[in-house]
């Protein structure tokens, strides 16, 4: 027995290594070039800023108008970083609420200046799947965030423009009736969309492999209390730093105009489209150069300092994602 437990023993081999080793370092490099992207946006997106300009516009504002607008920014960005509690309570994962919030907060702020992919897609994925989500779930989440912007959207937008229709330049021909109409089409999709979830409530639906969730009536409506309070708090930000000269209503529906302009084109942070489709809707109401220095403003309050804060927010991210995965217990055999 003892000597062919020796020959055995002569007989092992040292372990082969895996098939896979290479895994890991694509990991590293990937994560690498990830950061390097990312530094590379920052950096080309605060070249083509004029400092000067935006510092200028902002000391134009009056301090009260400039409070209030930073307040509403902050009240907007707390209220999306709550859009992906609704995806944890539909996707039943375990994340703390605080560090939902802390992903949904540095992907939003990437999303409006470096544009939904990088933004949107590409952090969340990167920073829900350190903290152990696993992809399908990342998806589910993701998607119900969308759902509950955009449907909160079609609310807004179809009410101002079906209840407050903009003047619009007078050499345009579209008058306010077809607003109207376009906004009784918007609420129209709200109101089934709501239907949907009252009828087929808690239904999962399968598209192209991907599973979609109708949640309870109650999520639904509470989706669209938070969608249409953040929608109204982005409105709130640029008419204040407009000074008020302007209705509310008026200032909201352009900037919706512009927020959809933004989207079609694909340009990261919209930039010069938010500008063009104020121009072309009021400067006959209000000086250029007067829309210009309150977008500006609008720029320096609601996208460069939430990037500010949300680049050293992603950092303290990585290092604690970094840290759970250390300390967290190796799976058993």
């Amino acid at each position: 027995m003892a000597g062919s437990r020796g020959s055995a023993m002569g007989a092992v081999e040292p372990p082969s290594r895996p098939a896979n080793a290479w895994w890991p370092w694509l990991k590293r490099i990937a994560a690498w070039l990830f950061f390097a992207i990312v530094i590379f946006l920052i950096v080309r997106q605060a070249r083509t800023i004029d400092w000067s300009d935006v510092l200028d516009s902002v000391r134009a504002i009056p301090l009260p108008m400039l409070l209030a607008a930073l307040l509403l920014a902050i009240g907007s960005h707390a209220l999306y970083s709550t859009y992906d509690l609704l995806g944890r309570r539909m996707t039943g994962h375990k994340l703390a609420t605080g560090t939902v919030m802390g992903v949904t907060f540095i992907s939003y702020a990437f999303n409006l200046n470096l544009g939904s992919l990088v933004g949107g897609v590409a952090f969340r994925y990167r920073l829900y799947s350190r903290l152990g989500l696993d992809n399908n779930t990342i998806t589910r989440v993701l998607g119900f965030s969308m759902l509950t912007n955009w449907f909160g959207y079609f609310v807004v937008a179809g009410a101002a423009f079906c209840f407050w229709p903009m003047g619009l330049p007078p050499d345009w021909k579209i008058d306010g009736g077809g607003l109207r109409l376009l906004g009784a089409a918007l609420l129209l999709v709200g109101v089934a969309y709501l239907a949907l979830c009252a009828i087929a409530r808690e239904h999962t639906w399968r598209i192209r492999n991907q599973e979609l969730d109708t949640p309870p009536l109650r999520i639904a409506l509470l989706q669209l209390a938070m969608s249409c309070g953040n929608w109204c708090l982005i409105g709130g930000v640029i008419w204040f730093l407009l000074q008020q000269q302007l209705a509310y209503p008026t200032v909201l529906a352009v900037f919706l105009v512009a927020a959809v302009a933004g989207v079609i084109t694909h340009v990261p942070g919209g930039l010069g489209v938010l500008e063009a489709v104020f121009i072309a809707l009021l400067s006959h109401r209000v000086p250029q150069e007067k829309l210009l220095g309150a977008l500006l403003a609008y720029r320096a309050i609601y996208y460069l300092l939430p990037l500010i804060v949300a680049s050293l927010f992603y950092v303290v991210t990585e290092l604690r994602a970094k840290r759970l995965r250390k300390t967290a217990p190796a799976p058993q055999a």
